[in-house]
């Protein structure tokens, strides 16, 4: 199984919970409709890797996440995450009202920092990507539709989480195409102080 890594051990998560349609920004620089409840779907552990490879054949998009890992059933740790997706791909499977899995559970479709855990409010949460040194994507707790605590209710009323279990909370505005060679550095603050931070340079 792969592996994310929390305070500085493995943990081996199961499943990685994601929600879809979370921030207005984004859900509008989409074309699509905000969602009357939390869009949930599921990456696979398999989809746990941790470089960014760019896409061939076809292109991928980067979406950066506040990321939580569970524990006893509460959200305990905190990371950085990417959620990489096969836009064409998925905007296809839409269309067509299939699912979303081949353009969003491949191998390689989840990238982490390191989860640490908190004490803070996680409404406290921010995240910011930078990509070549720009700042492509910023946005915290208060602009999700759906906050960390609807979440993971929401979550746990149809869906056991394992200890180790990831929950990804979807993306502010700004996504676009990864490129082989461009260097992304994510960041997860609580307010203002840095909790976890990684960079990664695209394969």
């Amino acid at each position: 199984m792969k592996s994310v890594r929390l305070d500085g051990n493995e943990v081996f998560p199961s499943k990685i919970v994601c929600i879809g349609r979370n921030y207005v920004a984004h859900i509008h620089e989409l074309g699509n409709e905000i969602p009357a409840e939390p869009v949930i779907f599921i990456k696979p552990n398999s989809a746990i890797a941790e470089e960014i490879r760019s896409g061939e054949p076809g292109e991928i998009h980067f979406e950066g996440e506040i990321s939580f890992l569970v524990r006893a059933g509460k959200l305990a740790a905190v990371a950085f995450g990417l959620d990489l997706t096969k836009r064409d791909l998925q905007s296809r499977l839409k269309a067509k009202g299939l699912p979303w899995e081949r353009a969003k559970a491949f191998d390689g479709a989840a990238v982490f920092s390191e989860f640490v855990s908190f004490n803070g409010q996680v409404n406290d949460l921010r995240l910011e990507l930078h990509i070549n040194d720009q700042l492509a994507q910023q946005g915290g707790c208060e602009l999700m539709i759906y906050k960390p605590a609807d979440i993971i209710r929401e979550v746990q009323g149809f869906l056991s989480c394992e200890d180790g279990d990831v929950i990804m909370t979807g993306t502010p505005a700004g996504v676009g195409p990864v490129r082989a060679g461009d260097r992304f550095s994510g960041k997860i603050f609580a307010g203002k102080e840095l909790l976890t931070a990684a960079s990664w340079v695209v394969q």
